[in-house]
């Protein structure tokens, strides 16, 4: 007879934290996202991607998203078992919309020492994937995600007990 152990599934951890539709606040949202990464003992290379993805949504929020007396929101998670950290950050003008993903395209005048417009670009290269979703009640979450594993680790790291012949 062969019976099988119950298995943990490791619960993702997560982190949710509205914060004022200031510049301010923009650069607080990536030092609470550092510390979480700490916290949560994100590997450095995942850490250093992540880091500059949470300034770009944040500040995109604070400039394009803003509305008067309203907050945008930062949400992190990170799922261990499938190794993925999702950075997400919402605000209140669903009607301003990014690109999709697909259509990100540098600004039409290359000014090289312009200090917007290539905050998607800097998206696209550094998550994996990434995305808006749009929900009441006019929200709008732009959404990245990063392949959150050690290089070189292999998928399953349980080591066997015994070795079949």
């Amino acid at each position: 007879m062969s019976t099988t152990t119950p298995q943990l599934l490791a619960s993702a951890h997560t982190f949710d934290q509205s914060l004022s539709a200031t510049r301010r606040a923009a650069r607080l949202a990536r030092l609470l996202a550092t510390r979480q990464f700490e916290v949560w003992q994100v590997p450095p290379h995942v850490t250093e991607r992540a880091e500059q993805i949470v300034a770009e949504l944040a500040a995109n929020a604070v400039l394009h998203g803003r509305v008067q007396g309203r907050d945008f929101r930062l949400a992190l998670a990170l799922h261990p078992t499938p190794g993925v950290l999702r950075i997400a950050v919402s605000d209140a003008r669903a009607e301003q919309l990014p690109p999709p993903p697909g259509n990100v395209e540098p600004p039409s005048l290359p000014l090289p020492d312009a200090e917007s417009g290539r905050g998607l670009l800097l998206v696209t290269a550094l998550a994996d994937r990434w995305g808006v979703d749009l929900t009441a009640p006019p929200l709008k979450t732009v959404w990245a995600e990063l392949g959150c594993r050690p290089p070189h680790a292999p998928a399953d790291r349980r080591t066997p007990r015994f070795t079949a012949l």
